[in-house]
């Protein structure tokens, strides 16, 4: 096997694969190292994202849905069980099926488009060599003139609650209990807290989630968060805010936690902890010291707005980098890159990147938020309208939320779309496209969506921007 090709990519997470695949299909001789392993021990693609990251989570989320809706939703359609009960062998079982099924998926990608998969870690030599360290300790150098750095990321660990894997877990750990527990203690009301949090209340466990924040989802806009916040309540996650965690012991009776709120320090037990307070860019002997990239001060590859690292032949991309730490950003940074190793025209727009939650309703946002806008001194108009009026959402028995539109007062266009509700992990695109063409309100107002359908809600607030909502008072 030759050690020279034209692209190598060190990580196989969404942005590495990705950018290893546009990179073969643009003519380009491709190699991808990861060292990531499944739980059968064998070599696994696709990352923290497939393996122990959106995919599964999603399937787990999914499969709590089902087993919420038997006591919460189906008596409202008429419909009853009694006794339900849950296999938690096939409860797990049935997401490391789909999560191989995917991992699998990748290397057949990468066969089909003739990548090189080299399974062990990569590190960056000096003139874009890079040595790989197989499973074994052995040790292998190859070559490229463009190198592409996509190591991900890894969780951050509390120097007070460090990770055993039994009762303070991370991400991955939360994944695969082997049950339910029924105290679930979460540090962080972010993305991945409220996820799998909302996993474990559906299937009985009491969860608290502990953040230190004063606002909930101050990432998001403030009235989409309210109207989260409350539907979170209603289901049974107890979230205190503006609390910090300040010691985890774990004892024979479970972990004794010690965090401080407005009312001072407060003591809590649980069973199990799970510590989702962010991540942070994984680049633990990725470099060699001699090869001149940079890290910044949270130790992120510093990229200029084409991904690349002042160093001849080298760029990074996704988690590793700056910008939110998203599949689907990593995924177009590895495409963008792959086209401009290739000299064509490689585009992101992170202006009108769009975040979600597949918590339950969803939360969904891209664009500038309402706040943003008042602090930048951008006049602004607003459009609102509730799921609650939406025909489709009401005979789901999920008339829950609202999407919230916000355009330029003066040119119409639009500079933000936030929604909480029913699967707006699906309506944002909508708004996305138009954003990304530089649309207007009034062209979303003037588009015919079906009836019934969800995607109204989308309609009726860029109507509702200039007051002209037909369904709801302006």
């Amino acid at each position: 096997m030759s050690d020279k090709f034209d692209v190598i990519v060190i990580g196989a997470g969404p942005a590495g694969y990705v950018a290893a695949i546009r990179a073969a299909q643009l003519g380009l001789k491709t190699a991808c190292i990861d060292a990531f392993t499944g739980k059968d021990g064998k070599a696994a693609l696709g990352g923290t994202c497939l393996n122990v990251g959106c995919i599964p989570s999603k399937a787990l989320l999914d499969s709590s849905r089902q087993y919420w809706n038997i006591a919460h939703n189906l008596p409202a359609h008429g419909i009853s069980v009694k006794d339900a009960k849950v296999d938690m062998g096939t409860f797990i079982g049935r997401k490391d099926k789909i999560v191989k099924q995917f991992t699998g998926g990748i290397g057949q990608l990468f066969k089909a488009n003739k990548v090189t998969a080299f399974y062990g870690t990569g590190k960056l030599l000096k003139d874009n060599n890079v040595e790989i360290t197989a499973a074994d300790g052995s040790k292998q150098t190859i070559s490229a003139p463009n190198v592409i750095l996509a190591s991900g990321s890894v969780p951050i660990e509390l120097p007070f609650a460090k990770f055993d894997g039994k009762a303070i877990v991370d991400n991955a750990g939360a994944l695969d209990f082997s049950e339910v527990p029924k105290r679930l203690g979460v540090i962080g009301a972010g993305v991945i807290g409220l996820e799998l949090g909302s996993v474990w209340r559906r299937m009985g466990s009491e969860v608290t989630i502990i953040e230190a924040l004063p606002d909930f989802l101050s990432v998001a806009d403030a009235d989409i968060a309210k109207l989260a916040a409350r539907e979170f309540a209603k289901q049974g996650l107890d979230i205190k805010l503006d609390a910090k965690l300040n010691k985890a012991e774990v004892k024979k009776d479970g972990v004794h936690l010690t965090y401080t709120d407005k009312g001072g320090e407060q003591q809590l037990v649980v069973d199990k902890l799970l510590v989702a307070v962010g991540r942070r860019a994984y680049t633990k002997d990725l470099l060699a010291d001699d090869t001149g990239v940079k890290l910044d001060e949270r130790g992120r590859i510093l990229v200029d707005e084409h991904c690349h690292t002042g160093v001849d032949g080298v760029w990074a991309i996704g988690d590793a980098v700056r910008g939110p730490m998203l599949a689907h950003k990593g995924s177009e940074e590895g495409v963008a890159v792959a086209e401009w190793i290739a000299g064509k025209a490689g585009h992101v727009n992170y202006d009108t990147i769009p975040s979600v939650i597949y918590t339950e309703p969803e939360v969904a946002w891209a664009g500038k938020t309402e706040k943003e806008l008042k602090d930048a001194g951008v006049p602004y108009k607003v459009g609102t309208f509730p799921f609650a009026a939406i025909g489709r959402a009401v005979a789901m028995n999920e008339g829950v939320g609202q999407v919230k539109m916000l355009a330029h007062a003066e040119t119409d266009r639009i500079l933000g779309a936030h929604m909480v509700g029913p699967g707006v992990s699906e309506l944002i695109a909508e708004c996305v496209v138009a954003m990304e063409f530089n649309g207007s309100s009034e062209d979303l107002a003037r588009i015919v969506h079906a009836h019934p359908t969800l995607s109204e809600a989308v309609h009726e607030a860029a109507l509702s921007v200039d007051k002209r909502s037909i369904h709801k008072g302006n």
